[in-house]
């Protein structure tokens, strides 16, 4: 009777539900089972760091649907990827964190990197257990994956023991699980639709705000039918950027926090009300909110929902199109935030055509964004450098520019861009840094260049942690520490790695060096010396 190891059962059994590329550091605990991805034909992209692993195995699921899974050793291997973790715990991720561990024969003798890892990650993932029968991996993986996709979505963990990846088991005695979790979206019942769209049809000032827990898929189009039939403002955050194209007219990028206050109707699409969208707070007392969420425990969470509704926002959305004939839009409104959009932008985009040494960040922004153009996938790390260059970043895809989300990481952007490069090979994928985001995984370069993931990537370079000192300096004017970096090479690490790096001082120098970068066909990195900003970041404020 044929044999199999448990390393080749836990590689078929993610097979089984659609994984077809693995992030990995190696490492002896986990041997059984990149053996067992080599026999069952996935794809292992090795990086230099079990938190980059983890990113990439979140950005793959966002930008394909499919599991995205990081492999990572037993003890430092699995801790090393718990900020990773936690930053798909706060975007309602799907991912799978495969942990080695330690020989079930040792348990409990000190053997090496022996931990109990599910204890660490209970608080950071929808699951986390460990698989202790040979026979029965298969069916830990489906129990695992049913969880990492209920409601939103979120990360699970999962180790598997050395002895048992390495243990030969008869093949007929082990059961792979099938059609073993719901593979449909839930809408909302008719009745509930049909009052979603009457409060709508009656709204003289409508507004829409999709965040992370809207998911449409690329070709869909539903969002954008509504909005366009029913006249509202839209607003997008974090994983709904690009469901309407970036030059869509009711797609506001700058008035939000002035909007909200007059609008009298708020269909909210898995949004989440927090720091990032001012708690709710700005929305007038007497407006009707309208919330649609996976995740029943993200409605009416800091801000009250009138009509709450359990169910996936895009299906919704595309319930509602069937009422598009019901809607006019209102010109008096639509004229208001025409005027106000506007108005914003020339507020918030001031030196966007500056021609300053060192480059002004909305200079650098605005090069950076019209490059990259409206067919990228971009990841962006940083933190004031990702609040000023993704407003001119055009995103016209779901998911398409890859951020941090709420828990504000950095060192997301190489894991998230070799994810992209890998998913995407043919696509442009660009990679928005900060000189302090760039300390964290930068040497992932090395990782794009063994594998050939010519990745271009840019750097706003102003020696500092910006936003950061901004704030230190406004509570303690005299005593600014640690937030000093100085200009360090980074574009001469990527060349000395076999990458292509250069270094920019002019603003109008900024378009020619990205075209030589991307036509070098290396991963690449054009770090531009940029100006320090005084912006009092609003995250701090609220």
């Amino acid at each position: 009777m044929p044999k199999i190891h448990g390393g080749q059962i836990l590689a078929r059994a993610l097979k089984n539900e659609g994984v077809d590329t693995v992030f990995a550091l190696t490492g002896g605990h986990i041997m059984g089972f990149l053996d067992g991805c080599v026999l069952e034909d996935i794809r292992i992209v090795d990086v230099r760091h079990e938190q980059t692993a983890a990113h990439a195995a979140e950005a793959y699921t966002r930008l394909t649907g499919r599991l995205g899974v990081a492999a990572v050793t037993a003890g430092p291997g699995v801790t090393d990827t718990v900020t990773g973790v936690a930053t798909a715990d706060a975007s309602g991720t799907p991912m799978l964190l495969l942990g080695g561990r330690h020989l079930v024969r040792q348990e409990l003798m000190g053997g090496l990197q022996e931990m109990d890892h599910p204890q660490l990650f209970r608080s950071i993932t929808k699951w986390a257990g460990t698989s202790w029968q040979t026979e029965r991996i298969a069916e830990t993986v489906a129990t695992a994956v049913r969880h990492a996709y209920d409601g939103r979505g979120g990360p699970v963990f999962l180790d598997v023991p050395m002895d048992l990846q390495l243990d030969q088991i008869d093949e007929a005695s082990v059961l792979f699980p099938e059609a073993s979790r719901p593979n449909r979206r839930s809408g909302a019942a008719p009745p509930i639709v049909e009052e979603i769209a009457a409060l709508l049809a009656s709204a003289e000032r409508p507004l829409v705000f999709a965040g992370g827990g809207h998911r449409e898929v690329t070709g869909e189009g539903f969002l954008q039918a509504l909005v366009t039939a029913l006249g509202a403002p839209t607003f997008l955050n974090s994983r709904a950027r690009g469901t309407l194209p970036f030059d869509h007219p009711r797609l506001g990028s700058y008035s939000r926090g002035m909007l909200f206050p007059q609008a009298d109707v708020v269909l909210a699409l898995g949004v989440d009300w927090d720091f990032r969208a001012g708690y709710g707070r700005s929305i007038d007392d007497e407006a009707t909110v309208i919330q649609v969420d996976a995740d029943g425990t993200r409605i009416g969470w800091n801000r009250a929902a009138h009509v709450g509704v359990v169910a996936d926002p895009a299906t919704v959305v595309a319930q509602l199109v069937e009422h598009l004939e019901s809607f006019e839009p209102n010109p008096d409104w639509l004229a208001t935030f025409d005027q106000v959009e506007e108005m914003a932008r020339a507020q918030k985009t001031e030196g966007h055509d500056s021609d300053d040494v060192p480059v002004h960040p909305q200079r650098f922004a605005s090069e950076v964004g019209g490059f990259f153009g409206d067919e990228a996938i971009i990841a962006v790390d940083g933190g004031d450098i990702v609040s000023t260059t993704a407003r001119w970043l055009q995103t016209s895809e779901p998911g398409h520019l890859l951020d941090p989300g709420p828990f504000g990481s950095l060192g997301t952007g190489p894991g998230y861009a070799i994810a992209a490069k890998v998913a995407f090979p043919e696509r442009r994928v660009g990679l928005v840094f900060g000189d302090g985001g760039f300390g964290f995984n930068g040497f992932e370069y090395d990782t794009m260049i063994r594998h050939g993931l010519a990745v271009v990537g840019v750097m706003g370079n102003d020696g500092v942690w910006s936003n950061i000192k901004t704030v230190h300096r406004s509570f303690f004017p005299d005593r600014v520490v640690a937030a000093d970096l100085g200009r360090r090479p980074y574009a001469a690490v990527v060349d000395a790695m076999g990458g292509h790096g250069e270094v920019v001082t002019e603003p109008d120098q900024i378009g020619p060096a990205l075209r030589r970068a991307e036509a070098s066909g290396l991963p690449s990195l054009v770090e531009v010396h940029i100006a320090e900003t005084m912006r009092m970041s609003s995250n701090y404020a609220q």
